[in-house]
Order: structure tokens, then sequence, then C-alpha cells
């Protein structure tokens, strides 16, 4: 009996070993294999800092509200463009904005783009891009109606109060360029008629006459017309003096009596930059100017010389070579926001221009990058996943801190971190363009740290090496957001 127990002993021993050894051998075969794969990622990760400034968000340079509600946090603000193309006439758009105030508020959004809102040509009908009368807001019967499309000047108002009074921003759309709508006169520097008497404007500011648009006595165009409208003379001292130089000029009016807090100005590609940097130097406030051009170069000119912000159609349309062209490699070309992340509003989609069909990995990108982002009225309110987006404003307004690093691109991944400001630890945006799920190891400025996807689209909980080093994953067509558990 002792000997056939001690036989069995051996035997259960000797195979106890050989499976304590096989294990050996695979755990042995398994960190050599998570080895091997960390030292193929740090082979292909090449590290480029696109922005290297101090990391502080942007900011629009207004004041909070002394009952400020509404709080950016560390990442900043998102704007939204308050409107689309065609919003329903009847004068009842302001009230419909009016009433998104709070959730909007709520959901991390900073100021609110609005079209322009004085009366213009087309009435009732009009988007507000042809202009009449500066100073009517729907208070005057003139082109066939009282109230603009929008509203009246008394709901316009209420929406502003309501927008500041949840500590948000309100942006007007100011079209500068050109008027219409005036009557026809005859014009001794064309020797025809031209439509550019606005003597009977029915607030009686702002008259203008022949005198005042291009050609005239100062010179016969300045950097470009639109649409055959009459294009008005900055160089003008009483156009300068009615547009931002007087007590009651349209800038100190929208500013000081109507509380706009910023300015998007339309089709700056008419006029000169110092048109804009006066304005702004005589009334402050936000600014963003929609300069439609790819070119990086001219977009950066351009705000150096206005003093402004600008939109950058340089991101907006290497997003949609990277997204809907299939090749993510092009998020790394230049854009606006690499050259001056401070005066760069980036933006998916616009009234004008709705390319992108890929918008979640677009939105992804814009939120979690650097610049002030732009979100889209129907995009938000409409087509896409609400949820979703209020999940990405939330990480930009919260987690994406400091420059930007990226780590790595193909055709189907990009990969970039921000690397945090004033103790936000800043985040890593993994994308992925293709059909399967990714993953891929990175370097992260966090040693020894749990990370989570505050997207929820990954259920890891990795913890990083004491190198920093981690790995992370990606769902197909879609988008993660890393940073610590905290």
């Amino acid at each position: 009996m002792k000997t056939t127990f001690r036989m069995m002993k051996t035997k259960h021993l000797s195979l106890l070993l050989a499976v304590l050894a096989g294990g050996f051998l695979m755990s042995c075969e398994e960190d050599e294999g998570a080895e091997n794969a960390l030292l193929d990622a740090q082979n292909e990760i090449n590290v480029v800092d696109v922005t290297t400034h101090d990391g502080r968000p942007f900011s629009t340079g207004v004041e909070p509200k002394s009952n400020a509600k509404f709080v950016a946090g560390p990442g900043g603000g998102v704007m939204m463009q308050g409107f689309y193309w065609d919003v329903p006439a009847g004068g009842t758009w302001w009230n419909t904005v009016k009433n998104k105030t709070t959730a909007w508020a709520n959901a991390g959004i900073k100021g609110i783009w609005l079209p322009p809102v004085s009366k213009a040509q087309n009435g009732p009908y009009s988007m507000g891009y042809d202009p009449t009368d500066y100073y009517d807001f729907g208070n005057y019967n003139q082109n066939g109606t009282v109230e603009t499309r929008f509203g009246s000047k008394t709901e316009l108002q209420s929406l502003i109060t309501a927008a500041h009074g949840q500590d948000m921003e309100v942006y007007a759309d100011i079209v500068i360029n050109h008027n219409s709508g005036g009557q026809s006169e005859a014009n001794q520097y064309t020797g025809g008629n031209t439509w550019t008497n606005f003597n009977g404007v029915a607030s009686g500011k702002f008259k203008r006459t022949q005198h005042d648009f291009h050609p005239n006595w100062v010179h016969n165009n300045d950097g470009g017309s639109f649409g055959g409208f009459p294009d008005l003379c900055h160089d003008v001292p009483y156009v300068q003096d009615w547009l931002w130089g007087r007590s009651d000029a349209v800038a100190k009016y929208y500013k000081n009596t109507m509380k706009f807090d910023g300015w998007r100005f339309d089709y700056v590609k008419g006029f000169e930059p110092w048109v804009v940097s006066s304005w702004n130097n005589a009334v402050g406030g936000f600014s963003v100017g929609e300069l439609w051009d790819s070119d990086v170069n001219y977009l950066e000119w351009w705000a150096n010389n206005a003093n402004s912000s600008v939109f950058d159609f340089a991101a907006y349309y290497k997003m949609n070579d990277a997204f809907d062209g299939n090749n993510l490699n092009k998020l790394n070309d230049d854009m606006m926001w690499k050259r001056n992340a401070y005066k760069a509003v980036t933006f998916v989609t616009n009234h004008d221009t709705d390319e992108i069909y890929n918008k979640m990995l677009a939105y992804a990108y814009i939120l979690t990058h650097e610049g002030y982002p732009c979100v889209f009225y129907r995009d938000y309110e409409t087509w896409l996943d609400k949820n979703k987006l209020n999940n990405l404003i939330w990480i930009h307004n919260q987690k994406a801190t400091g420059n930007t690093s990226i780590l790595y691109t193909d055709t189907d991944e990009y990969v970039a971190r921000r690397n945090g400001y004033g103790g936000n630890p800043g985040l890593i945006v993994y994308i992925n363009n293709s059909n399967s799920w990714l993953t891929r190891w990175v370097p992260t400025n966090w040693n020894n740290t749990q990370i989570k996807d505050f997207t929820g689209h990954s259920g890891w909980y990795p913890t990083t090496q004491s190198g920093g080093w981690v790995e992370i994953q990606c769902p197909p067509k879609s988008y993660s957001v890393w940073s610590p558990n905290i």
C-alpha cells in the first residue's frame, strides 16, 4: 500500500511539474509576444508635435456673466451654428432657438452663431444675406414685412437675454461686403442707373447712395463683389463712420444695444482684412471670418491681418479627403488649427457646404483637437445621434486640453494625443476608418495609470506601463477617446 501510494504521489507530482513547466513556458511565450508587439509598435510610432504652445484653451475673449450658469470646463467651449439654409419662415425661428438655449448650455455649448438679423431685400423669405437696413431687426414695415423671416426685434432680444442667462455668448452674422434692396438712381460713375439709393431705409440710419459703392470717387473695386449686389466701399469715411466709428454705428449698436458678444463676418474675400480689424478694434468681442479657401497660408495671413479667428476650411477639406477618401494620412497635412490654434474655428458642415459623409468621425476629430469647434444645427438636432455628439462635446470641454501630438497614421488609423494643461491629463483619440476592430500600442503621458474609453465604445480598462505605453482599441468606422479613469 505504501509503495502504491508512493508511486501515485510521484506520478501526480511529475504531472504537476509538467503542467507548471508548460504554464511557465506559455507565460514566457505570452510575455515575449507582448514584448514583441510593444517593440513593433514602438518602431512604428513617430510622435509629431504639431502644436507647441503653452497648452491653454481657446478663448473667445468675452468675459463670463456674473450670474454664470454654464462653465465651459478646462477644454474650453463649443459653438453652435444656430440655423441652416431655409429655416422655417413665418417669424418663429428666434423663439425656436430661444427654447433650446437651456438644453444647449447643459450640453456644453458656449456660443450661438445666428443668421443675419436685419431686414433684407427678400423680406419675410430672406435668410438675411441681402441686407437693406442694418437697424431694422423686425420692427419696421419694410420690404413687404415687419418681422424678418426669423421673428421680431423683441423676440431676438428675448433670445439673446435667454442665452446670456445661461452664460452663453451670441454671435451676429455680419454682411458688410454688399447691400440689396436700394432704389434705382442715375449713377455718375457708371453712366447708367444702379440700385444704390438707400436714403429711404425705414430706420433712417446709415443712408447710402452711389458714392458709397463701387465704382466711386475712391476706386473702381476692392477685394471682390458678390452676386451682382451693390458692393459697399469701406474706404469711404462716411461708410467707416456708420459701420464702426460713431456712437450709434452698426458695430456699436449691435454690441451695446442688441447685446451681441461677437461677429461672424460673411464673405471676407470681398474686402480687405483691415476692415475687420478696424471693426474689432472699435468694439471688441469674438470674431470669425468666412474666408472660403483651402489655402492655409491665405487663412493664416487673413487672420493675422484681420485680428480675427477664421473658419478652418483647410481642415474641412482635409477631413473630407481623409474620411470620405479613405486616407487618414491626410490628417497629417497642414491646417489652420495647427498654424494657430487660437484663431481657428473648426467645423464639419455649415449652411453653405455639406460634403463630408462620415460626419461622426469628423466630429470626433474636431471635438478632440484644438481650435473652437462649431456644431451644425441640423447635425445636432436632426441628422446625427445627439447623445453621441453630447458625449463628444463633454469630452472636448472636460478632457481635450493641452497641445497636440500626432502618434500614428495610416490609411485606416489615426491616433493623436492632447498633452494636458493645468493639471488636466488630456486624452488620446483613436479613429478607425476600417471595417474591423483595431488595437494599437501607444505612448501616453501617464505611468502606471488605469485609463478608459470615455465614449463607451470600448469596455477595456487597461493600465499604462511604467514607461507610459498602453494598448488601446477602436471599433470599426468609429472612434475611442482614452484618458485616466478619474
